[in-house]
């Protein structure tokens, strides 16, 4: 069977995208990234944070344009897709806010003078699947939710891939399309409790948390369910339905990104890795080397600074 060699968020980062094909096997004396026996596939966020933007779009598209590799979007591209998107009215879908401006800044700046090339880039973004199911595994950027997925799937005729008028009605929050688009993009997320909040890695104050969607829980507190760890400590069991869809042990392996893990990679379940560890904050870019197996192994990390 085919072997894939599964990597997370890049965020920019050439570089070190370069020292981790090659660690893994590749060569680039074709002009892109080559390997004899396997493939890779990208799990999204290639934009933004990272010194080497465009250079790391060259490298990605390069693979897949060359049959070389797979790429699904992240929330990255799909919020670039939004910045530049209008609606029917004229308004942008991503509002250019501050904020929203300043997360796409760094992509923006070098992209500086190459303007057409950019809107290439974010047509391209438009033709990238949101996930990615084949007989052995499947991928994501950021959850598999079953009632999204399927929803979506409904969407698109099982392809993952909005057409440009299912793209605008995405960005409409009173949508179906909303709701699973930012689930399967983002993560599921709850709120805290009135009056908490917490700052995330780019200082952005938050009132919501992502949730460890993968895991099967009998009352837990925010503090369980949280994916990263919280200044404060919250003992209270939930009072009220998750609508929890646990990924329970019987399913096919599953790739994500998304959530900027900390510390050496290590897998979450036996069927179930992240492979975002944060290298635009000093952590690791991350492979996991796939080929069949059923039950995942920490053995087939790969990983670089």
């Amino acid at each position: 069977m085919q072997h894939y060699d599964i990597i997370g968020d890049i965020h920019g980062y050439a570089s070190t995208l370069k020292d981790l094909l090659i660690k893994l096997g590749y060569t680039n004396t074709k002009g892109y990234y080559f390997h004899p026996t396997k493939k890779v596939i990208f799990l999204g966020d290639y934009i933004d944070r990272g010194p080497e933007i465009l250079e790391t779009l060259e490298i990605v598209k390069g693979m897949v344009d060359h049959n070389m590799a797979l790429a699904i979007m992240g929330n990255h591209e799909y919020n670039a897709i939004g910045y530049n998107l209008q609606d029917v009215d004229g308004t942008y879908l991503r509002p250019r806010t501050t904020v929203n401006t300043h997360q796409h800044a760094e992509t923006l700046n070098q992209f500086k003078g190459k303007e057409t090339l950019y809107l290439e880039y974010i047509n391209w973004f438009k033709t990238l699947p949101l996930y990615i199911e084949l007989d052995d595994f499947r991928v994501v950027h950021a959850s598999w939710d079953f009632k999204s997925i399927a929803f979506l799937n409904s969407v698109t005729n099982y392809t993952g891939i909005l057409s440009n008028t299912d793209l605008i009605k995405s960005f409409n929050n009173t949508t179906d399309l909303f709701k699973a688009v930012e689930i399967v993009l983002k993560g599921k997320e709850i709120d805290l409790p009135n009056g908490h909040y917490f700052k995330d890695k780019d200082g952005t104050i938050r009132y919501s948390i992502r949730i460890k969607w993968w895991e099967q829980f009998s009352n837990p507190t925010i503090t369980d369910l949280s994916v990263l760890d919280l200044d404060t400590t919250y003992n209270d069991p939930m009072d009220f339905d998750l609508d929890l869809d646990c990924y329970d042990e019987k399913q096919k392996p599953v790739f994500f990104g998304h959530y900027w893990l900390k510390g050496t990679p290590v897998l979450l379940k036996n069927n179930v890795c992240c492979l975002d560890y944060s290298v635009a904050k000093d952590g690791y870019l991350t492979a996991y080397t796939f080929k069949g197996e059923k039950k995942l192994s920490a053995l087939q990390f790969l990983y670089v600074k």
